[in-house]
């Protein structure tokens, strides 16, 4: 007979403290969509227990940022729920920006999932600008463990389809976004930045800074499709509204 499948659930944690409101015509579309809109960008992690297991996605602000830094660090979150870094099995990282790696320096002992252009940009000999590479000293020396996923089949990291790495290359060279399978709530799509606020989604809005524009709404028509054909949620990993669909840290969506 298989293996009954794990007990899977998901955390949302408070990774930076909101900046003000920011105007995002200017950056957040290259076709100007978005008139006087002005919106609250937050900052946000995820933790998946599988089984015993944990997976900690994306990491946040590092403490030490000016104005973003978040209140309480991920260890000390952590610890609301006695999970020490130590039992962190795998850190996702959907992209090698500041607030998305800023304190992942604290799980020396994870797995590192990561796609593989995104190490290459992390591992380069003179990192591009923008590339937030300080944090993965470990991983770099060699001391920790990098599993670098190639632009191609998605990433089922624990062999059981509830936990998947959707490839979403566009934001960057090779962002990823993650698919979480929860029993109750269902699917749970985590974005990355593969859009970074709702109507950003909607309107299949295309950052200025992005890498590359066509890459980047192959990614949000594909994760259209999935919603739809999972009937999944999407959870926009700056966006308040979606945040908030998620219940509030120590609790956990099942």
């Amino acid at each position: 007979m298989p293996a009954q499948a794990a007990d899977v659930s998901l955390a949302r944690l408070d990774c930076g403290t909101p900046q003000a409101p920011t105007a995002v015509n200017q950056r957040f579309s290259d076709t100007y969509a978005y008139g006087e809109l002005k919106l609250q960008f937050v900052y946000s992690c995820y933790l998946v227990k599988h089984g015993d297991d944990y997976l900690l996605w994306d990491t946040g602000h590092a403490m030490t940022m000016p104005n973003v830094a978040p209140k309480v660090s991920l260890v000390d979150l952590l610890a609301k729920i006695d999970v020490k870094p130590d039992q962190i099995k795998y850190v996702g990282i959907s992209h090698y920006h500041a607030d998305h790696t800023g304190q992942i320096a604290s799980f020396p002992k994870a797995t590192l999932l990561i796609g593989t252009r995104e190490w290459d940009a992390i591992s380069a000999p003179e990192p591009a600008q923008g590339v937030n590479f300080k944090p993965f000293e470990s991983w770099l020396k060699g001391d920790s463990a990098v599993d670098a996923l190639a632009l191609g089949p998605d990433k089922d990291v624990f062999g059981d389809g509830t936990v998947i790495v959707l490839r979403t290359p566009g934001h960057t060279p090779g962002h990823s976004s993650l698919l979480v399978k929860l029993a109750q709530m269902g699917p749970v799509i985590l974005s990355g930045d593969a859009v970074h606020f709702r109507e950003n989604y909607d309107s299949d809005g295309v950052p200025i800074f992005n890498y590359d524009r066509a890459q980047t709404i192959a990614s949000i028509q594909r994760m259209k499709q999935i919603v739809s054909n999972l009937k999944a949620t999407l959870i926009i990993q700056h966006d308040a509204r979606d945040v908030g669909k998620l219940p509030e840290f120590p609790a956990f969506a099942k």
